[in-house]
């Protein structure tokens, strides 16, 4: 980082740095995956988060989630009931802006649409505080253009959290082309907060992870429709050979196959480089329906709690099957 910037970070240029005790209440727009993760993990960090969906049946659905992942945890013995009560306690759900205004942080973490991600900022755009900065948890989108909804393009900046939230302690701090070293600061003292790692990303599709990890996951889906190894074998050749804690295949699965199909449509379309293109077996499997965890089967089956069941790879076979 420029000597600058480090300066400003102290606050001896800026004199009203937000320091990490000041950040004790946030929003999350959308209660997704991503956005229960995020929740949970500022709330187990005493962090009171206001949680925002689109209505009230998926409201509900959201908080149900949120207390059943707690309950999971529970069962691991990874968590208290105490510490669950606390958590609980710390989230509160609406589905209107009205009681967003006097808050700083603000997160958006909604599906990977550049349409209705412009549009929500529009609307936080009227309704925060103009000292509040816009966050958004997305993945390859420009944070300049999401910034050009609103007119604090200044106060715009991209914080990519990585699923499972709760458990992967890192966060990119992506900065937009007008991004100041102010938002910049306070996003740095939010991922102290939440305890996470934070790198400084400038903007360019798909970041620092997924930029390198959707290569690796579309040449694995590769070989697997090559009928070169089965779907367990490449995954454990990657996992003991490198040393990862889980092989891309059963890491695409967790992410969900739509998910790893758009990212790479959307790298493929801005950077135009082959290594970007969507392998065909990955297409079918999305056509099919089977996008990983959430649907049960993916590259594995999973059962209903999401536990991957022994010996449920796919084969080359697959791709034969919807070929036809």
């Amino acid at each position: 980082m420029p000597e600058e910037n480090l300066t400003s970070l102290t606050g001896e240029k800026n004199g009203d740095t937000v320091n990490i005790d000041d950040v004790d209440r946030l929003i999350v727009v959308g209660a997704g995956t991503m956005g229960r993760g995020i929740a949970i993990a500022s709330a187990r960090r005493g962090i009171e988060v206001l949680l925002i969906e689109a209505n009230e049946n998926a409201l509900t659905r959201s908080l149900e989630k949120v207390s059943g992942s707690l309950d999971q945890e529970i069962t691991r013995w990874a968590m208290t009931e105490s510490e669950k009560k606390a958590i609980i306690s710390r989230i509160k759900g609406v589905v209107d802006f009205s009681e967003i205004s006097d808050q700083l942080y603000v997160i958006e973490a909604l599906p990977e649409n550049l349409t209705l991600k412009m549009e929500i900022f529009r609307e936080l755009d009227k309704y925060c505080v103009p000292e509040a900065i816009l966050i958004t948890n997305t993945s390859t989108l420009s944070i300049t253009e999401l910034a050009s909804a609103t007119e604090r393009a200044d106060r715009v900046i991209g914080m990519h959290f990585l699923n499972p939230v709760p458990k992967v302690r890192l966060i990119e701090i992506v900065r937009g082309l007008n991004t100041s070293v102010k938002t910049f600061h306070m996003a740095m003292v939010l991922a102290e907060k939440l305890e996470r790692t934070a790198i400084e990303v400038f903007e360019s599709p798909g970041y620092v992870t997924t930029r390198v990890m959707l290569p690796l996951i579309n040449e694995a889906i590769e070989v697997l429709m090559e009928g070169v190894a089965t779907a367990e074998d490449i995954d454990t050749a990657m996992q003991v050979g490198f040393d990862l804690a889980r092989g891309p295949l059963t890491m695409a699965d967790s992410i969900g196959l739509d998910h790893i199909l758009s990212w790479m449509e959307t790298l493929f379309h801005n950077l135009g480089a082959q290594k970007y293109r969507p392998c065909p077996l990955l297409r079918m499997l999305v056509r099919a329906g089977h996008l990983g965890v959430k649907t049960g089967q993916g590259f594995f089956r999973y059962d209903e709690e999401g536990n991957m069941i022994s010996g449920s790879g796919q084969t080359s076979a697959a791709y034969e099957r919807y070929r036809k």
